[in-house]
């Protein structure tokens, strides 16, 4: 492979945020696992397989076509200007065929080749899985045609961003069941409200990058950093309640429950020094804790059940 090939697959490689998108793995097989009637047994490979693969595809589809939506911004952020897009690594029809693909390739592989599980245990090939499949899709539509042209509009944008990025494991779980259910909405709370500390983190960090580009985050509009406090502040006290939401609703077991404390003891304190002093380093201790947080919470709920 020539250097000017491996340049390429790596500008590829740049355009599905992988290791954000690799975030949505843990979270699919954590809702999958939550979703299977016999504790101390696994799903089936293969389903667990290609709906991670799938979720992955359309997470990473959904990057692209957002940094196709937004190459006339990305120029304008020191944090964005290394982007593929940008630099001229790759031309706009390039990123957006490879969002198009991708983002159709993984919802058909949630869809079609991972069918839900009938009454008895059994799968039935052929017996397409419409709400997996179509909260794959939901992923896509709402990321690139929702939270994308809202950040130019509104503040809200994070909240409306959320929503897409707290949809894996609620597929990962209908992908088993085949339907949807309570279960899925106490795995979504858990994932939105991460989102909200983690994701503000990096915006009062780069708050002047997207001021340059008139992107309308919680902390360009908020100079004093009050309201993006008390907002960090009231989302992590909410992971702290949903997290807890498995153990008293018997979906965990105590040994979660005790994990589970310590995390958010862990995801608590940096939080709260970051929104009492604004700090950019009190910021980016949150930013680097939150992704320790929902790995080993997503890991834990896996391995309690086995």
């Amino acid at each position: 492979m020539s250097a000017a090939q491996g340049g390429r697959l790596a500008a590829y490689w740049e355009l599905g945020k992988p290791r954000l998108s690799a975030l949505a793995v843990f979270a699919v097989i954590a809702g999958a696992y939550m979703a299977w009637p016999s504790p101390r047994s696994h799903p089936p490979f293969d389903l667990l397989l290609w709906t991670t693969v799938g979720t992955f595809l359309a997470a990473v589809g959904a990057a692209a076509l957002n940094m196709y939506r937004e190459r006339d911004l990305d120029p304008l952020m020191k944090r964005t200007q290394t982007r593929p897009l940008p630099t001229g690594r790759l031309s706009p029809r390039e990123v957006l065929t490879f969002g198009l693909v991708a983002s159709c390739l993984g919802v058909a592989c949630v869809l079609i080749i991972a069918p839900p599980l009938s009454a008895d245990g059994s799968r039935t090939p052929g017996n397409w899985n419409w709400t997996a499949g179509g909260l794959s899709a939901a992923i896509v539509l709402s990321y690139v045609f929702l939270y994308t042209p809202m950040k130019v509009k509104t503040p809200l944008n994070t909240l409306v961003g959320a929503i897409p990025g707290a949809l894996p494991p609620v597929v990962g779980h209908a992908a088993v069941t085949g339907h949807l259910a309570l279960p899925q909405a106490v795995l979504f709370a858990i994932l939105f409200c991460w989102q909200i500390p983690h994701f503000l983190a990096i915006a009062w960090r780069y708050r002047e990058d997207y001021a340059r580009a008139g992107m309308l985050m919680l902390p360009v509009v908020d100079p004093t950093g009050h309201r993006t406090a008390i907002t960090m502040l009231l989302y992590v006290a909410g992971l702290g309640i949903a997290s807890f939401i498995p153990y008293f609703t018997k979906m965990a077991d105590e040994r979660y429950a005790a994990v589970a404390l310590l995390l958010d003891i862990l995801f608590m304190v940096p939080t709260v020094f970051a929104a009492l002093t604004r700090r950019d380093s009190a910021m980016r201790m949150t930013f680097l804790v939150s992704l320790v947080y929902l790995p080993l919470l997503f890991l834990t709920m896996v391995l309690t059940r086995l």
